[in-house]
């Protein structure tokens, strides 16, 4: 439930699967570049990063791209390998009691790290949805951990994936998904990405060799919700949101609403 400061009201219904009747005046089921959800999106994971991180420093290989995460790791203390794309995708300036490795290099196949050489893997930005296969980067990633390292990423899910199919009218792909072991889902720019359930998520790492710890929806709130609620309250709102967000999604452990999973996960001693 909502502190009282701020009542979440739920004004008239709201579709299931966003998306579902694209060209009918639906929204998309990823909210605007502009939307200020994506303020709240930003403020709710650097806040469950934090949570996830060890008080003490260590080595971080950060898969997530971009400058999201690397201020807060630097802050922390951990000396974080931050993995680019290419040469022209260098970090801007960060500072803090930390050490920044940049390196320009494969995120999928890791080949280049040697055995138990990081504590911890951030992959934030879904990075592991971009590779279709997924088992194997898993692999990587479990190799490249030390042993009692622990692993935070986010991917997309599988509500997600279905409310793409719906919004471009891919109704042959959606009927086919109930037999389907993977979903590949296309973008509008070209691309493909995977997305998950919990329990392929789950299954995926175990199976690999990773003890799961848990695995949550990014945000419980829809973005309808967040929008709402920061238009009628001002951004005076977002402290209360992102607070009732996090106690939500530690409520809904397991569940699968929201755009993005997240799931932390340890390599056994």
């Amino acid at each position: 439930m909502a502190p009282p400061e701020l009542e979440l009201r739920q004004t008239g219904p709201e579709p299931s699967v966003p998306g579902v009747g694209a060209g009918q005046g639906v929204a998309s089921p990823v909210p605007a570049a502009d939307s200020p959800y994506w303020a709240f999106y930003a403020a709710v994971a650097a806040e469950q990063v934090a949570a996830w991180l060890p008080d003490l420093p260590q080595r971080v290989l950060d898969l997530s791209g971009g400058e999201g995460f690397l201020q807060q790791l630097l802050l922390g203390g951990h000396e974080v390998v931050s993995v680019r794309r290419s040469v022209d995708d260098a970090p801007q300036p960060v500072t803090g009691p930390g050490r920044l490795l940049p390196v320009v290099a494969d995120t999928r196949t890791l080949d280049w790290l040697r055995p138990d050489s990081v504590d911890l893997v951030l992959a934030e930005s879904r990075s592991l949805s971009r590779c279709l296969a997924a088992e194997s980067t898993i692999e990587h990633l479990h190799r490249v951990m030390r042993p009692g390292g622990r692993l935070l990423l986010v991917v997309d899910s599988l509500g997600l994936g279905l409310a793409r199919l719906a919004d471009q009218g891919r109704w042959a792909e959606l009927a086919d998904l109930p037999a389907a072991d993977v979903v590949l889902v296309p973008d509008e720019d070209g691309t493909i990405t995977r997305c998950f359930w919990p329990e392929e998520l789950q299954a995926l790492l175990a199976e690999t060799g990773f003890a799961v710890e848990w695995v949550r929806t990014r945000s419980v709130l829809t973005p309808a919700t967040v929008e709402r609620a920061l238009a009628e309250r001002g951004p005076g709102a977002m402290r209360t949101l992102v607070r009732t967000e996090l106690t939500l999604s530690a409520e809904h452990e397991g569940g699968s609403a929201g755009l993005h999973l997240v799931v932390s996960a340890r390599k056994p001693d």
